[in-house]
């Protein structure tokens, strides 16, 4: 046993070195080659290396790309060059990059590989990359590959598919097979079922290859032009014309500055042609001047309108491919058409997961806003304060708890006792003596959200704090190019959903639900049958803020956690709660989905500004409430009333 790990561990020493001389000796085999390859003459080295199968090879290969190799022509071996002392050259190992000699600096030949070979060399590469045992490396090479393309790649990419033991890896292998073709294949029916295989493909390589294929270049002719023709273009009469200036078919036409500079040129004394400059100062007086110059042939004559539309009726304007096999652009045109309509709507597709979110996080927001609003009938213009105050117990519990998922856990329904204990002691103290007085009630929430800002402020400062999210809820959940989401927006719908689920199973399976249904509907009624609506006012209050602090928890997973985040949420949360229908959770939900889908729309047309968005959509909602005043889903009783 001892001698058989004695060998192992001996094997493993010499195993460089003996790669190493079996690099050298093929490239001694090669020499001449190596020392100054060509195009047509460094086949034969590239494909003994590839043979070979050494791990030193790919090395050998980029370093020869990069014209580090030298030569020293005292053995003829390979290095590359280390410090340079005295006229001493230090030569190192081509792989391990160790001094293994020396040589006087005039022995020392640098091998400088042209274009064309480092081309083919390139090549070799993308080879030697693509059969690569790591996947990963196979997938670096791939990108390499879309990164910079050319018809090099074609065949060492065709000849890594068969081989592909990764379904995905050929997957990709195989778009980019197709790309390559489509732009450099060989035959006009190969390009065609290259192209015709991309029809599905809605990557942003695989668009910019048909689109390459698409370019056309402008061309102005007397008759039908030579080439594949894309069609006639659509100019302007002085478009059209400044073309046919451009190349040389027909004469300027004179402006006021070109008028200027011809009659400086031919001033004489104080006059032109005999007119006094200072009688030139107007337009038709420096026109006349000019006009007489040309009829004596010293300056360009005037184009007249009759001449422009003559020249313009004489030649033709039309846009003709670059490409020019028509079958390929045809294909390409079929394709590129097909590949736009499944972009379009894997877009809409994307915009909708955007509006499905930003209504999660408006319903998050509003939920805990309409049952206060719909029982009490109250105003509280603070509710966005207590998703601040949720936001912040999640960064305060992060400082305790460092591992996140513990502390999300924890910061959850600590959020939700915080902002709840809040909501109720607004309501003891303020509200209570406020009911039925919606002005005071508005001022007097107004100014404890202010108050809860400053107090925020007081004890975090202005800055920014982060609640970060676990790494579970990291990256996001990528569909295809176009279409994506993030972990915590997913994480933000489920919330969401189970909020519903839990707020519909109190409402209608509780008995604190049937009370709050009771007074919602007829205050007078439920008190009459003992039930107790100062109770049922405050629990309501302290449940609706304390959703509202959960809200504020999941909302500072990405957004930032200040003291004016609530204000962010606020103007949004009653226009949700008052289109969906004050008082009810469908409308609520109803509400939120129809404001995210409207604001994620009026967005697509101007995603620069969000700002544009808002102010559209407000427009809208106020339109919309003088339809529908009650809103989606209106309530009977107070909340109607109100």
């Amino acid at each position: 046993m001892l001698r058989l790990i004695l060998a192992i561990a001996l094997s493993l020493i010499a195993a460089p070195t003996l790669a190493q001389n079996d690099l050298q000796t093929i490239l001694q085999t090669h020499a001449d080659e190596v020392a100054s390859p060509g195009r047509q003459s460094v086949g034969p080295v590239i494909a003994d290396l590839l043979e070979s199968e050494l791990p030193s090879v790919p090395v050998f290969l980029e370093r020869w790309q990069d014209r580090d190799i030298v030569q020293n022509t005292e053995d003829g071996r390979f290095y590359l060059t280390g410090d340079e002392e005295n006229g001493t050259v230090t030569l190192l190992d081509i792989v391990s990059r160790d001094p293994v000699a020396t040589a006087p600096e005039g022995v020392i030949n640098q091998v400088r590989p042209n274009g064309g070979v480092r081309r083919v060399i390139g090549a070799a590469l993308v080879q030697f990359r693509l059969s690569d045992p790591d996947p990963d490396a196979r997938r670096s090479a791939l990108a390499s590959i879309a990164r910079r393309p050319n018809a090099d790649q074609i065949e060492p990419l065709r000849g890594s598919i068969a081989g592909e033991e990764s379904a995905l890896i050929r997957s990709e292998k195989e778009r980019l097979l197709n790309i390559l073709v489509a732009r450099y294949g060989e035959t006009t029916q190969a390009r065609v079922e290259a192209i015709e295989a991309l029809s599905g493909v809605i990557t942003s390589d695989a668009r910019a290859a048909l689109s390459q294929i698409l370019e056309t270049k402008d061309r102005v002719s007397t008759d039908a032009p030579e080439g594949n023709v894309a069609g006639p273009l659509t100019l302007s009469r002085a478009e059209a014309y400044a073309r046919l200036v451009d190349a040389g078919l027909a004469s300027p036409i004179i402006t006021p500055a070109a008028i200027r500079d011809a009659l400086l040129a031919n001033v004489a004394g104080d006059a032109v042609d005999g007119t006094p400059l200072v009688t030139l100062n107007t337009d038709a007086a420096r026109r006349a001047v000019y006009d007489r110059l040309a009829t004596d042939g010293r300056v360009d004559p005037f184009v007249t309108d009759t001449q422009i539309d003559a020249a313009i009726d004489a030649h033709r304007f039309d846009a003709v491919y670059v490409e020019e096999d028509a079958d390929v652009t045809a294909a390409a045109f079929r394709t590129l058409q097909s590949v736009d309509r499944q972009v379009t709507l894997n877009r809409t597709a994307d915009l909708s997961l955007d509006a499905l979110s930003l209504a999660s996080i408006y319903f998050l927001a509003a939920i805990g806003l309409a049952i206060t609003f719909g029982v009490m009938g109250v105003i509280n213009m603070a509710h966005g304060e207590f998703i601040m105050l949720g936001a912040y117990t999640g960064y305060v519990v992060q400082q305790f708890v460092p591992d996140y998922t513990v502390s999300l856990i924890i910061a959850l329904p600590l959020a939700f006792v915080v902002a709840a204990a809040a909501g109720i002691a607004m309501e003891r103290l303020v509200i209570r003596y406020l009911y039925h007085r919606p002005l005071e009630t508005l001022l007097a929430t107004f100014g404890i959200s202010i108050a809860l800002q400053q107090l925020a402020k007081n004890i975090f400062g202005t800055q920014a704090r982060p609640l970060t999210s676990p790494d579970w809820l990291g990256g996001q959940l990528v569909i295809n190019e176009l279409i994506a989401i993030s972990y915590i927006r997913i994480a933000i719908f489920v919330l969401a959903l189970g909020f519903l689920g839990l707020l519909l199973f109190i409402l209608n399976r509780t008995r604190l639900g049937l009370e709050v249904r009771a007074v919602t509907q007829n205050p007078g009624m439920a008190a009459s049958m003992g039930i107790d609506p100062d109770r049922i006012n405050m629990l309501t209050f302290g449940l609706g803020s304390g959703i509202a602090g959960i809200a504020g928890v999941a909302i500072g997973l990405y957004a930032q956690v200040t003291s004016e985040m609530g204000a962010n949420y606020i103007v949004q949360s009653f226009m949700t709660v008052v289109v969906g229908g004050v008082g009810n959770v469908w409308g609520t939900l109803a509400g939120a989905g129809l404001i995210g889908v409207l604001q994620k729309l009026i967005e697509g047309f101007n995603p620069s500004n969000t700002l544009a968005a808002q102010t559209y959509m407000i427009l809208f909602i106020i339109l919309f409430i003088q339809v529908r005043p009650r809103g989606i889903v209106a309530l009977k009783g107070r909340a109607a009333e109100g």
